[in-house]
């Protein structure tokens, strides 16, 4: 395997979160010499607080996995070098299209959603993600997680405090058709083609995205 030279690396952040959410890595990492950069997903650039009370988001719920592929294709490709990317959950996601097209030095996916094709079944996963999908509903209305759902789809190993604090500090609203994309053809990577190195992980306590999807 060639070594890794790429000395900037570009974090994606998941779904339901803000981007601010990789703040403490990016710190991490520039204090290690690295260019870092963590753009939000289009139409969340606002703090969370605007974000949520904005509701119903149209902006937000006209996004589809696409967009944020073109997103992010834009971002790497103005950069001088093919980044490290490291993406979480729906980022995690983002990642794995973006190295399969041969835009990264290499990729880092942390309880990434998994690509087309791999079939989703294990409870935890159902309950934690069901609703983001919103089936029955109006797509042009973006979802808001509930505290009580962020509890058991996102924090469900913390306490009850830093559970209040790690809602008011991250969630936003999401689009479901990005939710539903992840389940489309667009969400689709080619396992026969080479790539660049790429390392999952997953959690064996993670309610949404159970290390059985990884």
């Amino acid at each position: 395997m060639k070594s890794i030279n790429s000395k900037t690396i570009v974090f994606i952040h998941g779904a339901f979160v803000h981007y601010s959410t990789w703040q403490e890595w990016r710190d991490y990492f520039a204090s290690k010499g690295y260019k870092t950069l963590m753009p939000a997903w289009p139409h969340k650039e606002a703090a969370p607080e605007v974000l949520r009370g904005s509701q119903p988001n149209r902006d937000i719920a006209s996004l589809h996995l696409k967009d944020l592929i073109e997103h992010y294709t834009g971002i790497i490709k103005a950069l001088p070098e093919k980044p490290i990317l490291i993406g979480h959950s729906y980022g995690g996601l983002l990642t794995q299209i973006l190295v399969n097209r041969d835009l990264a030095a290499a990729g880092i996916c942390i309880h990434p959603v998994p690509p087309q094709g791999v079939i989703p079944y294990e409870f935890s996963f159902l309950r934690a993600g069901w609703k983001s999908l919103g089936l029955f509903t109006n797509a042009n209305k973006a979802y808001l997680m509930s505290f009580k759902d962020w509890q058991y789809a996102f924090t469900n190993g913390m306490t009850l405090h830093a559970q209040k604090r790690a809602y008011e500090t991250a969630v936003v609203p999401e689009s479901k058709r990005v939710s539903r994309d992840g389940l489309s053809a667009a969400a689709r990577v080619d396992f026969k083609k080479d790539h660049a190195p790429l390392l999952f992980m997953a959690g064996t306590a993670d309610h949404i995205m159970p290390s059985t999807l990884t």
